[in-house]
């Protein structure tokens, strides 16, 4: 049976093929011990660990009991959150609600148009992947992607915008019909086969609501991603937003602050504000998750189109991506 400084040494040259680098190279071996009985105990950090796992667990199972004779081992593998010197993070910021209706979509086109206009280069994840309708609201074809020469997905442009929906890989009309383990793939294709722009800032991702398979995927995805949570000022919706907030922070998401939509409607001839949905929830939201409140939104069309590009509530979103 070899050493322990033997057996570390062999498990650290093993390439982690999301880096194409070693494990040493990259910081991938976080804890490796060998107990009383000699089985040894070894966590893995991989780039993209939904890919590589199975193929580097054998190499590792292999060389432990085969080449280095220690009778078994334990195994466990994490997302790596190591990045090599002069490439770029990219930040990942989940747009979240705890129901639907509340105006999710919308806030995260917004929030990229606002962040474009701050000089930022901007991609959205429709991750909503049964009520997919980012690409509805900026008008986009139902066409498929292009692809590199090594077939990762080109995103559409759209004022700027690089995006990613569901909606590109479906006939028009006809309604997806899919279980879990689908989503999981569509989910892997999303954040590993994208060909985002080599200058790509923030990444927004779309979420369904509640707290389900996708939330909890993506953290295994982007160990580092934020969330916003969006809710209406109704305490119905407030107090779901409030259970995917907690659901959030539990998984592990950083939540940044809360945004309240459809806050009240402006009467210009009267000077006054009516509260169609009550008030108070997104205040109560970013009470309870004790993060801040970003802005309040009031209910609006925008002059043309879907998305507000200029005017009051364009600013508000101005505003809030400046304190993002």
């Amino acid at each position: 049976m070899q050493t322990y400084e033997q057996l570390k040494k062999q498990i650290e040259s093993i390439i982690d093929p999301g880096f194409n680098k070693t494990l040493k190279e990259v910081q991938g071996i976080k804890r490796l011990v060998i107990d009383s009985t000699g089985i040894v105990e070894c966590e893995i950090f991989l780039k993209k660990p939904q890919e590589n796992e199975a193929q580097i667990k054998l190499e590792i199972i292999r060389l432990v009991k085969i080449t280095c004779g220690y009778p078994g081992i334990k195994l466990s593998f994490f997302p790596s959150e190591f990045v090599i010197e002069g490439e770029k993070n990219i930040r990942y910021i989940g747009i979240a609600s705890g129901k639907g209706g509340v105006g999710k979509s919308t806030v995260t086109a917004q929030l990229a148009l606002a962040f474009a206009s701050l000089g930022k280069s901007v991609g959205i994840i429709d991750a909503d992947i049964y009520g997919a309708s980012i690409p509805n609201i900026f008008h986009l074809e139902s066409k498929p992607l292009d692809q590199t020469d090594d077939e990762k997905m080109i995103p559409t442009v759209s004022q700027g915008i690089q995006i990613i929906s569901t909606t590109f890989f479906m006939p028009k009309d006809k309604p997806l019909m899919w279980r879990g383990p689908m989503l999981g793939k569509m989910l892997t294709h999303y954040f590993n086969g994208v060909a985002w722009h080599e200058d790509t800032d923030i990444v927004l991702i779309d979420l369904p609501p509640g707290t389900g398979d996708v939330a909890l995927d993506i953290h295994s995805y982007v160990p580092k991603s934020q969330m916003i949570v969006v809710t209406t000022p109704h305490p119905n919706a407030a107090d779901i937003a409030v259970k995917a907030g907690l659901g959030a922070k539990q998984i592990g998401h950083d939540i940044l602050g809360v945004i309240e939509n459809m806050s009240y409607l402006m009467i210009p001839e009267r000077q006054d504000s009516i509260f169609i949905f009550g008030q108070g929830g997104g205040k109560k939201v970013s009470h309870i998750l004790n993060v801040p409140l970003l802005g309040q939104i009031p209910i609006e069309s925008p002059q043309e189109g879907d998305l507000h590009i200029e005017g009051n509530i364009f600013n508000i979103f101005v505003e809030i991506a400046n304190q993002l």
